[in-house]
């Protein structure tokens, strides 16, 4: 009953933003600014459900001197660069300056008030070492789909290019001794291999388990859709999407880091922001702590079979109809690259690799609320 009680005063929450956009808000900012296009109105639905007020408020200038350029400004404006689009924030820095609606709408009146480039560049630093994308995201999906239960969550990672070297792995310090082959001879004890990742993973909690995780650039390898191997330098971007295509938690790694690495540490960040039924995965991810985690949770995991030299098992008739909503991750994936931003990454280092995805998700994330309103 207070589950239902939630789900009905979110969806009131959303609905009342969503009609207020349409009947106050977009009237009122035509009669000021003029005719708003369809990306000025989607432009207005993202920062409506973003309350970035209360994330910025710490970056307020308090004391002598000349005081800073507001960033909450600033972050508008990183947000109208995945939602307009610009690939640069050159580009982006020229469209404010040329375009008076989205100035306006960002915070600045006239062009010489838009602030310059390493303006930008000092505060998107700072944005991402404070991960302010990824604390308005936990909030927006926290707040607006956190009171419903969800059906799926379709678990998949995508590769993510990067303008930089791949790093250097690190050796280390005292190599382990070769291990003796062969049967061990009687009375002979050897020690015991070290515990997998996935092993470790079970038993610690979400902060050890996503420090552990390696984020430097590297070079990743995957085989396409078309069963030829491809390469790439950069990263992987891992996603947690559910019913609507709406992203709810994302981690970023090296590229070369395994998709099964992540799927317990993403398990545990998404529910503690949604209450899920089915975990939907493919074969990557088959593995028998995935399984134990995800029943652990009380989900039903629906993980492709990974033959492994073996024979493939198929899906049972229902659950072969329920992994059908898996391509929701894969319609995301597409999404953020083809319209938020995702492949046009030109900073270095995972911090704001993340940061430029995540004002993309932070986008796509609102879109995908108000599209169930639609």
């Amino acid at each position: 009953m207070d589950r239902c009680r939630a789900c009905q005063r979110c969806m009131f929450d959303l609905t009342t933003i969503f009609h207020g956009l349409q009947r106050q808000l977009f009237p009122a900012l035509e009669e000021e600014l003029g005719p708003l296009t369809a990306l000025d109105q989607q432009f207005c639905e993202v920062i409506s459900l973003t309350d970035l007020g209360r994330f910025t408020v710490a970056y307020e200038w308090c004391g002598e001197g000349r005081p800073p350029c507001r960033r909450l400004w600033l972050a508008h404006a990183f947000i109208a660069k995945s939602v307009y689009q610009f690939p640069t924030t050159g580009a982006l820095i020229h469209a404010l300056k040329t375009q008076p609606t989205l100035r306006r709408l960002c915070g600045w009146e006239t062009p010489d008030d838009v602030p310059s480039e390493p303006t930008f560049c000092r505060a998107f630093t700072e944005f991402a070492a404070d991960q302010l994308p990824q604390r308005i995201h936990e909030h927006m999906v926290t707040v607006h789909a956190g009171p419903k239960l969800v059906g799926h969550v379709s678990r998949d990672a995508t590769a993510i290019e990067a303008p930089e070297r791949p790093a250097t792995p690190p050796t280390a310090a005292t190599p382990a001794a070769p291990r003796k082959r062969g049967r061990p001879k009687k009375g002979e004890e050897r020690p015991a291999p070290p515990p997998k990742r996935l092993e470790l993973q079970l038993t610690r909690p979400l902060a050890e388990n996503l420090a552990d995780l390696p984020t430097r650039c590297d070079v990743g390898c995957k085989r396409n859709s078309k069963g030829h191997q491809e390469s790439w330098i950069g990263y992987k971007l891992h996603l947690d999407t559910v019913d609507g295509d709406l992203p709810v938690s994302a981690l970023l790694t090296s590229a070369s880091v395994h998709d099964s690495q992540t799927a317990i540490p993403l398990a545990q960040m998404t529910a503690q922001r949604v209450t899920s039924l089915y975990d939907l995965m493919d074969s990557a991810y088959d593995a028998p702590q995935i399984h134990a985690f995800s029943h652990r949770l009380g989900h039903v995991p629906i993980i492709d079979h990974h033959p492994r030299g073996g024979e493939k098992r198929p899906f049972a008739p229902a659950q072969a109809q329920r992994f059908k909503q898996r391509s929701a991750s894969e319609r995301v994936n597409s999404l953020l690259k083809e319209r938020y931003g995702g492949r046009w990454v030109r900073v270095r280092g995972a911090a704001k690799v993340m940061c430029h995805l995540m004002f993309g998700l932070v986008a796509l994330t609102a879109t995908a609320l108000f599209a169930r309103l639609c």
